[in-house]
Formats: C-alpha cells, structure tokens, sequence
C-alpha cells in the first residue's frame, strides 16, 4: 500500500499541473475541430475525432516534450512511442467511450448519444494519455538510461 501512495506521489506533482494546462490549450482547438466537424460539417464520429486527435497531438508533442516533461532527447523512437501512445489511448478511450454512452442513452437521438460520447472520450484520452506520456514517452527513467549508454539522446547536442 506504501508503494501505492508513493507512487500516485510521484505522478501527481508539477508536471501533472503543467500537462493540465497544455491540455486546456488542445482542448480548446481540440473541441472546436471535433464538434465543429460533427455537427457543422456533418462528418462522422470517427472522422471528427481522428480529425481532433490528429491535430492536436502534433502540437501536444512539442509543448509536452518541451514545456511539461522538459525532455531533451533527440530519438524517433520517441516519435514513434508518442504517435503509439496517442493511437492506443485514442481507440481505448474512444472505443469504451461510445457503446457506453449508446447503452446509458438508449431513448435518446444519435446526436446526442455520440456528442456525449465524444465528451466521455475527451475524458478518457485524457487520463490515459498522461499516464502514457508521463510513464512510457517522456519518461525520466529511460531518458536517464540512453544517457548513460553513453548516446546524445538526453543531451543538448
């Protein structure tokens, strides 16, 4: 139980604060993209979403890697874990997300149905895709490990 507390500690902490406020800035063009398209556009769902999440997540790299985590490591590696990360969180909270909300408003129109949807979806994504940045793209312990491999990755070079 210790390690429990110490590790929601460790995870809870500036950075948290910092990646809050990144996500406030993505969530502010994110939504406009995504409802935008939805119900202005007559897109799709999936189509606004992935329109949403496409978007954003270029401009969340940068801001997270640099601003939020502070990561200096030059890898497209990282690229590719960040890209995996997004794409993993994104069918996970997206695809939990709209047969939960078809099955808690049944009576209810598809508009309404898939809006509340894509709402539980921001959500989701957004938990899941801290503890993914946090623990598995930017994470210290692994920028740390290539630096004593005796790479540039975590140098300024």
């Amino acid at each position: 139980m210790k390690k429990l507390i110490r590790w929601i500690g460790s995870v809870i902490d500036e950075k948290l604060l910092k990646f809050v406020a990144v996500g406030v800035v993505n969530t502010l063009v994110g939504t406009a993209i995504m409802f935008g398209l939805y119900n202005l556009a007559g897109c799709s769902y999936w189509v606004s979403s992935a329109a949403n999440y496409t978007l954003t997540s270029i401009l969340s790299f940068f801001l997270n890697k640099f601003f939020t985590f502070q990561n200096r490591q030059k890898s497209p590696a990282q690229v590719l874990r960040f890209a995996g990360n997004i794409l993993v969180c994104y069918l996970v909270a997206y695809g939990a997300a709209k047969p939960a909300a078809m099955w808690m408003l049944k009576g209810a129109g598809k508009s309404l149905q898939e809006n509340i949807a894509m709402l539980v979806g921001m959500c989701l994504f957004t938990g899941f895709n801290y503890l993914g940045q946090r623990l598995f793209v930017f994470s210290e312990k692994r920028e740390h490990a290539l630096a004593g491999e005796g790479t540039t990755g975590s140098r300024d070079t």
